[in-house]
């Protein structure tokens, strides 16, 4: 038996609308792997492709996020990744909230759990919302009750439109003080201005988490030189298809001196208990 490898932050390749610095972002990732865009389009369209890729680097799950920030990245609608997700037991939807776009948040959420997500990502800095607006109180009040993980935008970003000062992680901890329970991860670590905050919230909270996606997995200790001490607060996400190869990141993960304990809990056995999986294959 084995822990699980699981992937917590991957975007699909179709979005409804891509704006412009985005899609050309992910097409130079992936033409620095070799890869022709349209070709890779076409092929990983089909999760079952995409699944057949997560095998074959030894990616046991990924989670699959909506994305609704039409005035940022872009839109991948929750109807399209629960498709893309149906009947791939490996494949696991998380729901995207956008407060400019529905009445009611929570409702929406609601109706989202029902209908089969397991998830939330929120983006405050292309939603361009600050996290700890008692607007949403009612929908972490809700993912609280259904116990379900609730991921957070925060850091730097490159992408036209975006607006930095809603990426501070420090606006989660009203969120962690007011939903104790409530699962939480903050996505990024804080990456470029606010290491140091994401790292000393996950330390201070027993529900806060750190998600890596996005940051060069060979700097992990230059950023956190205490990683070894929470690493049972630490998530792996690649962030792809905006980086060449997702086992790639694995290996280096494996390569850094921590212990063999943290990093199988880094690289799956925190998003395990998240998520409700086995802790063991």
């Amino acid at each position: 038996m084995s822990s699980p490898v699981i992937d917590f932050h991957i975007h699909a390749v179709h979005y409804e609308q891509y704006n412009e610095s985005a899609l050309e972002y992910m097409q130079n990732a992936q033409a620095g792997a070799g890869n022709d865009w349209e070709t890779f389009y076409q092929r990983y369209r089909q999760p079952e492709q995409f699944v057949q890729y997560l095998q074959s680097i030894g990616v046991d799950y990924g989670v699959m996020l909506a994305e609704l920030c039409p005035a940022g990245t872009g839109t991948c609608t929750n109807d399209y990744i629960l498709q893309y997700c149906a009947g791939q037991e490996k494949l696991i939807p998380f729901a995207s909230v956008n407060p400019y776009l529905t009445p009611s948040p929570r409702n929406e959420l609601k109706q989202l759990l029902d209908s089969g997500f397991r998830g939330l990502k929120l983006y405050p800095t292309y939603q361009l919302f600050y996290p700890n607006e008692t607007l949403l109180y009612p929908l972490y009040a809700l993912a609280e009750d259904r116990q379900i993980p609730v991921m957070f935008h925060t850091g730097t970003s490159v992408f036209k439109g975006s607006r930095l000062k809603y990426g501070n992680p420090l606006f989660l901890d009203d969120i962690a003080v007011d939903f104790p329970d409530l699962p939480i991860a903050i996505v990024h670590s804080g990456r470029g201005f606010w290491y140091q905050q994401a790292f000393f919230l996950a330390r201070l909270h027993e529900n806060v988490y750190m998600e890596v996606a996005g940051l060069p997995p060979q700097k992990l200790l230059t950023y956190f030189p205490e990683l070894e001490r929470i690493a049972d607060k630490v998530l792996f996400g690649s962030d792809w298809p905006g980086l060449k190869d997702i086992g790639e990141n694995i290996n280096v993960i494996r390569s850094l001196p921590l212990s063999a304990a943290a990093k199988e809990k880094i690289l799956g056995q925190n998003a395990a208990k998240l998520l409700k999986l086995p802790l063991n294959l």
